[in-house]
């Protein structure tokens, strides 16, 4: 028996998602494995904003494939073998797919998994679906290929959506690449504080109080050399106003714009565009899957600072499958503090 979710109905390019998108059945699986599957049990599931990209029948993207009404929904996932009939996996082995499916219990093609060492982060598997994983691939990687952080340089930093999976990453990341100074844009105080106490930022913002604009300034007196950028629309519109000329822009995500019919990335206003040409600020659509090349030492890069301590990690973890839709749509709306998990057995 195994349970699953799946789209009650699609959104369309303009609209809210919420809990009730997905629904919860029963079926069945088959009894016996086929030569190079392995039947596995789901331990932990990711939901990230770019599924919201997924619940159209375009996703803007030639890399992701909508979901399909009324079949299983899928994305980042951890699970454990309980029988296999691959050669290089077995029973016990921990394993993961970007293209897991949403069930407690699936039997998979075992060519598409990956082995995972739990050693390389303190036995906490679940960090390979945000800090070691492609999250923390996506910070990494934005940062060394897009940000051009020079240690030694004084560039300031500031960081969007700081709070969440990737942006809880990148900060800290900025700063052991060499940024002297970095500052968060979140939309709680509590987020602000875990930023500076716990994740060693300089300063952060609730966007949510005040006058961002002014209070960005106060923080960064030398102006914004490297913006790391999840959120676009207002937000990113009054980092950009004062970043300094030869800037740069690591175009992660843009969350603020994920539920609104905008092409990918989003233009920036008129006055703003202006700016950001005047001042030579590269904006570039930043795609991590381009740079699989450096996945294996970027990880392990990754894994060596969370074993030392440098890169502190936090999760948002929900119980139970049954909880999915209700994890996706609070994610959305910023209820998570690092990465959302979904934890679906022991």
């Amino acid at each position: 028996i195994i349970y699953f979710f799946d789209f009650k109905i699609i959104l369309g390019k303009n609209g809210v998602p919420v809990a009730e998108n997905f629904r919860l059945e029963q079926s069945t699986i088959a009894d016996t494995i086929q030569v190079g599957q392995v039947r596995v049990r789901t331990l932990y599931l990711s939901v990230d904003p770019y599924m919201r990209c997924r619940m159209n029948e375009d996703t803007g993207s030639d890399y992701l494939l909508p979901w399909q009404l009324s079949e299983v929904a899928d994305g980042g996932g951890i699970g454990v073998v309980e029988e296999s009939k691959h050669d290089n996996l077995a029973k016990g082995d921990f394993v993961t797919s970007f293209n897991w499916p949403w069930q407690t219990v699936a039997i998979l093609d075992g060519s598409l998994l990956q082995k995972l060492v739990p050693q390389l982060v303190n036995g906490r598997l679940s960090y390979f679906l945000g800090a070691a994983g492609i999250t923390g691939l996506t910070a990494l990687l934005g940062i060394r290929e897009k940000g051009h952080v020079a240690a030694g340089a004084n560039q300031t930093m500031v960081v969007s959506g700081a709070a969440g999976a990737c942006g809880s990453l990148a900060g800290q990341i900025g700063r052991l690449e060499g940024c002297s100074r970095v500052v968060g844009i979140a939309g709680t105080d509590e987020k602000c504080s875990i930023l500076v106490q716990e994740m060693g930022f300089d300063a952060a913002i609730n966007y949510k109080k005040g006058n961002v604009a002014e209070q960005l300034r106060e923080l960064c007196p030398g102006g914004v050399d490297v913006y790391f950028d999840n959120v676009g629309g207002d937000i990113s519109d009054t980092v950009i106003s004062q970043m300094n000329q030869n800037s740069h822009i690591i175009l992660c995500g843009q969350i603020s714009q994920y539920n609104k019919d905008v092409p990918y990335p989003p233009p920036l206003p008129p006055d703003i565009e202006k700016i950001q040409k005047e001042r030579n600020i590269t904006r570039e659509r930043f795609l991590v899957l381009n740079y699989m090349d450096k996945q294996e030492a970027s990880v392990l890069q990754l894994c060596q600072w969370i074993q030392e301590g440098k890169l502190k990690v936090r999760e948002t973890v929900i119980e139970g499958l049954a909880n999915i839709g209700a994890a996706f749509q609070s994610m959305m709306n910023g209820g998570n503090i690092g990465k959302q998990i979904v934890s679906v057995s022991k």
